[in-house]
């Protein structure tokens, strides 16, 4: 990848998860990179420290959820060069239920030499506990779930 300024290593990630390729997604990611989920449910974990944690998360990522595509993404500057906001909707399926996958997000992502230093994710976990199989889903913050993790 020549291109790394932020809005690019950020497309470039949203690629690497429709292909399944968490690993290559998490070489995105600065050693001490953090990952944080503002709106997890009372038991899922609300921040993710440094670049061993996020891939613990996100292996299981692909066996979960086919993402097919992003219709939508609209990405914002910041009045730091180094940060984006990015508006996006991901497509796709849940392997569990077999139900479609529709989830909007906001990110505000950080990233400093071509590196994700930051990510603060909002999305609605109640609703992909849902698509995806109710309180026993990886992000419902239930025991059985996060024994999973």
């Amino acid at each position: 990848m020549t291109d790394t300024t932020p809005a690019a290593v950020f497309r470039h990630g949203l690629d690497l998860l429709v292909a399944g390729d968490i690993d290559a997604w998490v070489d995105l990611w600065a050693d001490h990179g953090v990952l944080e989920f503002p709106l997890a449910q009372p038991g899922a974990p609300r921040r993710l420290d440094g670049k061993a944690a996020v891939h613990a998360y996100m292996a299981a990522f692909p066996d979960l959820v086919d993402i097919t595509g992003f219709p939508y993404v609209e990405v914002h500057r910041s009045e730091r060069p180094e940060v984006v906001i990015v508006e996006m909707r991901a497509e796709g399926r849940a392997l569990a239920t077999d139900r479609p996958y529709e989830m909007t997000y906001i990110a505000v992502v950080t990233v400093e030499n071509g590196l994700i230093t930051h990510y603060r994710d909002y999305w609605s976990p109640l609703a992909a506990a849902e698509i995806a199989g109710g309180k026993d889903a990886p992000w419902s913050g239930t025991p059985s779930s996060a024994e999973r993790r």
